[in-house]
């Protein structure tokens, strides 16, 4: 079995190679690990080669020993992963919605109580539960940061961009994966009906919050996606359109 294991972990660790110049900052051998953690589902790991983690963890720069926020993190398929990558010596914060409301995520709470994850502290999406957290090296959203837009969800975007900022170290990088929509494309509407949004809007916003946009991935862009049909749509699902942006907060 941990012949097995070496094996995977020497694969993923193969796979690296290509990722680019920022993965020289990662180690290459704690991102091999945590993506052959076997305590990850089958399910996510069938996932791998779609998503593209490897490559999106060197864009992010999250290291062992790091202190991260990750928002609206789903069904967990990235929290398992910063769980691995961050190590004891590092914190992962997912922040939720409120347990009470129709886009609650149980798998963060579930993936948290398990001691293999005991570095992983669930707060709630507020300026309020973000203000107190240590600094942190790295925020990330990934395949939500339109959901932050949808009119039921109520939520003053710009002043939870603004508490990203505040409680980031200088230096630190917020990184938002998301579906990508056609451009001039209105947030609420089109995070209602599409699950998208305008890239160029997540950077307005960004940078009207302090932040230095600081880079960009074509890991998961798709040209053929004509960006009109619902993300869940079968003729897109899994195969969207999606742009990766770096921003970083100034020295």
């Amino acid at each position: 079995m941990r012949m097995n294991r070496l094996i995977a972990i020497a694969s993923v660790a193969a796979s690296l190679g290509a990722v680019g110049a920022l993965a020289d900052s990662v180690p290459q051998s704690h991102v091999a690990a945590a993506l052959a953690d076997p305590e990850r589902p089958a399910a996510d790991k069938d996932r791998d080669a779609a998503r593209k983690p490897a490559e999106m963890i060197a864009f992010a720069g999250i290291k062992p020993g790091d202190a991260v926020l990750e928002v609206l993190p789903g069904g967990g398929y990235f929290t398992r992963i910063f769980s691995k990558v961050v190590g004891p010596e590092g914190h992962l914060f997912a922040a939720v919605a409120d347990s009470e409301s129709t886009d609650d995520e149980p798998a963060a709470k579930a993936i948290a109580a398990d001691v293999e994850y005991s570095n992983i502290m669930v707060i709630s999406l507020t300026p309020e539960a973000i203000k107190p957290l240590p600094p942190l090296d790295v925020i990330w959203t990934s395949q939500n940061y339109h959901d932050l837009h949808l009119s039921r969800a109520h939520i003053d975007v710009a002043a939870l961009d603004k508490a990203w900022f505040n409680v980031l170290k200088p230096g630190g990088v917020v990184v938002i994966v998301d579906h990508a929509a056609l451009p001039g494309s209105p947030a609420a509407q089109t995070a209602d009906t599409l699950h998208r949004i305008d890239p160029a809007i997540a950077r307005r916003e960004m940078e009207a919050a302090g932040f230095k946009f600081d880079g960009e991935s074509d890991a998961l862009r798709n040209p053929s996606d004509p960006h009109a049909a619902i993300v869940f749509d079968p003729s897109i699902r899994g195969r969207t359109d999606q742009f990766m942006y770096r921003f970083r907060k100034p020295l």
